[in-house]
Parts: C-alpha cells; sequence; structure tokens
C-alpha cells in the first residue's frame, strides 16, 4: 500500500504525509475486524435514552405487518437460552421460538434480525425492527421511549439447592451455608440479610459457584435463573431445584413508542400463550423449570 502511495507522493513532505494515512488506514481496518459480525454493527450507535420522534409511522405499524404478511423481530443470537446460533447456523432459544409464536398469532411470516443489546431501542427507534423479543427488561428510561407488552419471560435472581435443603424464603436461609459470585447482583441481595442469618461462602465467579453446588461443598447457591438453567442441565443427577426468588426482573417485548394497537395484540397472544401452557412449555424447555410468577417488582 505504502508503495502505491508514494508513486502519487515522491517528496519526503509527501511520503510523511502517506505514513500518517497509512496509519490511519490501518488503524480503520483494524477497529472494524475487532466488531461484532452482528448486522448491528452497520447501523450508527444512537442514544437509547434519548427522547427522539420514533422513524415509521407508529400507531399503523400492526397494519403494516397485517399488510406486508410479514412481521420484523429483533432478536438475540448470542445469550442462550433465550437466542443462540445452533450447529446448523439456526437459531434457537427461548426468545426465538416466542417470536414464532407471536408472528403465528399475528398470522403472518416472521422475519428475524439477530441484534445485540446495545442496538435493541434503536432498532426500534429507526424502524429497523417492528418487535423487539430480545431479553429486554423494563425500567424508567426505557418506558419514556419505547412501549412494552406484559411479561413474557423469567429473568430473576434465585436460592436453588438440593431438596435436602428445603429453604423456601430468606428467613429459611438461618444456620444454611450458601454460595455465591462475589460482587453479583445476588451478593447484594445476600449482604442485606441480617448478621448471622447464613454463612455466605463467596466464590470468584458463577462457573466456581456452581461447581461448588455440584460438588456438594455447599448446598445453596445464589445465582441467576440463566446460570442455574445451565447447571440443572448439565447435571440432571443432582436434582437441583430452585427454592425461591430473590429479585424479580422478568422480560418484556419492546414495541415503537405509540403503536397501542401493536401493544394490545401482543399481549392477547402472550395471555393466550400463557392460559394454553405454551409459555410454561418453554419455560422447561429452555429453562428446565415451570413458568414463575411473572409479575414485575412493584
Amino acid at each position: 500500500m505504502l508503495k502505491v502511495l508514494k508513486e502519487f507522493f515522491p517528496n519526503q513532505l509527501h511520503q510523511a504525509i502517506v505514513l500518517f494515512l497509512a496509519s490511519l488506514l490501518i488503524t480503520v481496518s483494524i477497529a472494524s475486524c475487532s466488531e461484532p459480525s452482528t448486522s448491528a454493527t452497520k447501523m450508527a450507535v444512537i442514544n437509547t435514552t434519548e427522547i427522539v420522534p420514533p422513524a415509521g409511522e407508529p400507531g399503523k405499524t400492526l397494519d403494516k405487518i397485517i399488510a406486508a404478511g410479514t412481521v420484523r423481530v429483533a432478536v438475540p443470537d448470542d445469550f442462550p437460552p433465550f437466542g443462540s446460533v445452533g450447529p446448523k447456523m439456526d437459531l434457537r432459544g427461548y426468545d426465538i421460538d416466542v417470536a414464532n409464536e407471536i408472528a403465528k398469532g399475528l398470522n403472518v411470516k416472521l422475519e428475524m434480525i439477530p441484534v445485540i443489546g446495545n442496538y435493541r431501542v434503536p432498532f426500534l427507534q429507526t424502524d429497523r425492527a417492528d418487535l423487539v423479543i430480545s431479553s429486554l427488561g423494563k425500567n424508567k428510561d426505557r418506558a419514556k421511549i419505547i412501549d412494552f407488552s406484559q411479561p413474557y419471560a423469567p429473568f430473576f435472581s434465585g436460592v436453588y439447592g438440593v431438596p435436602e435443603a428445603a429453604v423456601k424464603s430468606a428467613d429459611d436461609l438461618k444456620g444454611q451455608t450458601i454460595g455465591v459470585a462475589q460482587g453479583s447482583l445476588e451478593d447484594l441481595e445476600l449482604s442485606k440479610l441480617p448478621a448471622g442469618a447464613a454463612t455466605v461462602k463467596r466464590f470468584a465467579n458463577n462457573s466456581l459457584t456452581a461447581a461448588a453446588l455440584v460438588s456438594g461443598q455447599v448446598p445453596l447457591i445464589a445465582t441467576g435463573n440463566v446460570v442455574a438453567a445451565k447447571i440443572t442441565k448439565d447435571n440432571p443427577d443432582k436434582k437441583i431445584e430452585k427454592m425461591y426468588i430473590m429479585k424479580n426482573s422478568p422480560c418484556y417485548v419492546g414495541i415503537r413508542k405509540g403503536d397501542a394497537k401493536l401493544v394490545e395484540k401482543v399481549d392477547t397472544i402472550i395471555t393466550a400463550m400463557k392460559q394454553s401452557g405454551k409459555l410454561n412449555e418453554l419455560s422447561l424447555k429452555w429453562f428446565n423449570e415451570p413458568l414463575p410468577d411473572l409479575t414485575p417488582p412493584a
């Protein structure tokens, strides 16, 4: 590359310019190669808490979906068990199955758009997707710029352990030993317990915490349901159970601000999935436990 550029810049001053341009090109090349391969990187980052007029025609999205015969849904491809790429390069996971069920409820085809966390809200704001079904939590900042369905997926911190532990609430932890990843959200919750309520063993990460439970070092651990799903799946002989939920933060379908008709329709579909047992079936399939109460925190 330098040789070619020098032919156009023969003197020393121009060669200095060439070196600067070459280093700039190399820097840009390295930066672009280090980005995730998902199509989300083709889009400029925008402030996910900024209140801006959404693109498209909010309020008419449901009509456009029906007219097009297709719903565009942003889904995860790197966050199992909600969504990941299977051995045949197909998308699979809890969110993928829910997206398929919602498309069926709308009686349209499903177009899935892989998305990484930071781009979920921007995809709605810029009309890259009609819905976001990607382990999306609800908070006050997000509620200012997008709308939400009712909760459809479990996402919580809980206490898990062997059946013999017989723990049903924080009160039952007295005299028990419980493991937790140091500095985690679950560790923060355990720190709120009265002094001497339980013996807390802190480990460097979730993997070591899980290993402590599986090996019998501790009869209980506090962890997220996603971590627990993998532990129970990998160790069916241990019969690890959820004792109780410490902190509930369910997931919602993200919908463009002002699309009240679409919110109502999606809510109707989710309600039907709950009543039919379909969501419970998916919870057993992907989280290895029945669907818990999805009532959001007050």
